[in-house]
């Protein structure tokens, strides 16, 4: 049975012309206009198709991938503003439409957000919102302590920032652990910092213990092979310094430097550390 919000893999029941048709079964013929398929098929082939329902309702199927699902949020260029919401770029042919009412604030042409997109049920269209917290939850459950999730930081605040976790819930990550520059719409990788009480989740984004600590091992080394062997960068360089250059904190970079030494992969001077040739 084919869905509406997601890949279907659908037979092809023939080729014009214009574009190709393909079997939606329970939604009949569907067609895929040429400028929409953007691989060679034959009658009796599968396809992977994207089905979602356009501004009358009708299912077009499309061999492009949006930006996001139905389920998933996405960074989102405003293409343009109508009295009742705003039309997204979302890599399909037609624009996501935004409500007025699902604008946590006014949208602005030419300007990105970040957007989740979801199948109305009443109304059978794709639509778009800024207002994450109507639709994530902020208590996920199931998670535990130092797990690997997918982030994407969607909002920045004085006390850090925030971010979408394996798009399903919302986290936090509190400035003092952040150690590089984060930008609104970025996706990484982090990990479960802290579950509190009410079941918010706190996150950081170097892996915990011994394994954060080899991260950044070898990122020193990557960064040393980089500058030609030496970095100017010394127990008294100011913790903002190291944290621009490595991104990480002062602490941890003092603690992966110690291991590599140990190792005889760099040396230690009075100006910087040097990386150790041949090794």
């Amino acid at each position: 049975m084919a869905t509406i919000g997601t890949f279907n893999k659908l037979k092809v029941t023939r080729c014009v012309a214009a574009g190709i048709y393909v079997d939606g079964g329970q939604l009949g013929e569907l067609m895929l206009p040429g400028w929409d398929v953007t691989k060679a098929v034959d009658p009796g082939s599968e396809v992977d198709v994207f089905l979602f329902p356009d501004a009358e309702g009708r299912v077009v199927a499309s061999m492009r991938r949006p930006l996001a699902m139905p389920g998933e949020a996405a960074l989102m260029k405003v293409s343009s503003v109508t009295a009742s919401g705003a039309l997204l770029e979302w890599g399909m042919p037609k624009p996501l439409f935004v409500p007025l009412k699902e604008q946590q604030e006014k949208m602005v042409k030419g300007y990105s957000y970040i957007v989740f997109v979801h199948l109305d049920p009443r109304t059978r269209s794709m639509i778009g919102t800024t207002n994450l917290d109507k639709y994530l939850t902020t208590t996920p459950g199931r998670l535990q302590l130092d797990d690997e999730v997918s982030l994407l930081i969607f909002d920045q605040s004085d006390l850090g920032y925030r971010a979408v976790i394996n798009n399903k819930a919302l986290g936090f990550i509190y400035q003092n652990d952040v150690f590089r520059a984060l930008k609104i719409g970025e996706t990484t990788t982090g990990y479960v910092k802290n579950i509190r009480e009410d079941g918010r989740v706190d996150l950081y984004l170097h892996k915990p213990g011994y394994e954060k600590i080899i991260d950044i091992g070898g990122q020193i080394l990557e960064k040393l092979k980089a500058a030609g062997g030496f970095i100017a960068i010394t127990d008294k360089s100011p913790a903002e310094e190291v944290s621009a250059l490595f991104g990480v904190s002062k602490k941890n970079y003092k603690k992966a430097v110690g291991g590599l030494y140990k190792k005889g992969l760099l040396t230690i001077e009075e100006s910087g550390i040097r990386l150790v040739t041949g090794k």
